[in-house]
């Protein structure tokens, strides 16, 4: 059974793509956007299988 891990990154609404394709090289997929704290930002939920 694959064991995962999850982190939560801020998303600037100017810098979505470059954020998010920064944590996609490093093996983060993306599970969910939602809104932040104010309009100009979200937060995005990735997760990776976890290494042994």
């Amino acid at each position: 059974m694959t064991k995962w891990e999850y982190v939560t990154v801020p998303l600037l609404v100017h810098a979505t793509k470059q954020i998010l394709d920064n944590w996609g090289a490093d093996g983060w997929e993306l599970v969910q956007v939602v809104p932040g704290p104010n309009p100009e930002q979200l937060v995005a939920y990735l997760k990776r299988p976890k290494s042994a």
